[in-house]
């Protein structure tokens, strides 16, 4: 089992389901089978509309988890509306990943903008470290943005891989100054005693490589992940994603 673990975002199974308005596929049989693969973590990101996670399927996980706390963690993602961190709070689960949301955007576009913070983001992180929730805030791959997060008080940085993704598919020259640039932010979100998470673009191709960040702790991947699944079934995917974070622990090809 490799050491960075891998949360699988489930977000993708709720959209398929959503897609007809019943219950098929069912999300709970999605986390058990990816559970079963090996998977250590479970992200959901419940966004205001409910366009796929609901407010019920947060609820429904975090019952069907919490038998197996202390071995598969629990990760709520979104943005610090009241809403959430009222649930977040009810909820307890392991970890909370606070991330910007962009009015009528399909997925997330980029970490918080520094410059201008939303001010309920430091309200919400005391509600959540009092509930004893761990926290996780979505950055860019820049010290500054690393810095700010810090004062906030979070446990962790999540960096926002979509800039390594494309670096990545853009070649070799590309890929080794992305790397270096992740690298290089990873290590000092260590030096200011912060975790190193990561997600976004992340796939078969690119996981390899990046698992090889130094101090990486956690990856989260959905939508490459369920996109795999369709091809080659729900638990060889997660399985083939474990392959990967263990391919780069063990010697990553080079950038």
């Amino acid at each position: 089992m490799p050491s960075v673990r891998l949360s699988v975002n489930v977000n993708k199974v709720a959209t398929l389901r959503n897609a007809r308005r019943g219950t098929i596929p069912s999300v709970l049989e999605a986390v058990q089978v990816c559970i079963d693969a090996g998977a250590p973590g479970i992200t959901v990101h419940p966004r205001a509309d409910e366009r796929h996670i609901t407010t019920r399927d947060a609820h429904e996980v975090a019952a069907h988890l919490a038998p197996l706390r202390g071995r598969v963690e629990y990760n709520i993602e979104g943005d610090p509306r009241p809403d959430l961190v009222r649930m977040a709070v009810a909820l307890r689960p392991d970890q909370c990943t606070l991330v910007p949301v962009m009015p009528g955007e399909i997925t997330s576009q980029a970490g918080w903008n520094v410059e201008r913070p939303a001010p309920e983001l430091r309200p919400a992180i005391d509600a959540l470290k009092a509930a004893g929730v761990r926290i996780s805030v979505f950055v860019e791959a820049e010290p500054h943005a690393i810095d700010w997060a810090a004062t906030l008080g979070a446990d962790r940085v999540e960096l926002y891989t979509e800039p390594y993704a494309r670096a990545f598919e853009r070649g070799a020259h590309d890929r080794a100054q992305a790397y270096a640039r992740y690298a290089d932010a990873a290590r000092h979100a260590h030096d200011q005693g912060l975790e190193v998470n990561a997600g976004h673009d992340l796939d078969l191709q690119n996981l390899p490589l990046f698992a090889s960040i130094p101090h990486l702790a956690e990856v989260s991947i959905g939508h490459a992940l369920i996109s795999h699944a369709l091809f080659v079934g729900l638990r060889q995917s997660v399985l083939d994603y474990l392959a990967a974070l263990a391919e780069g622990e063990q010697g990553a090809p080079r950038a």
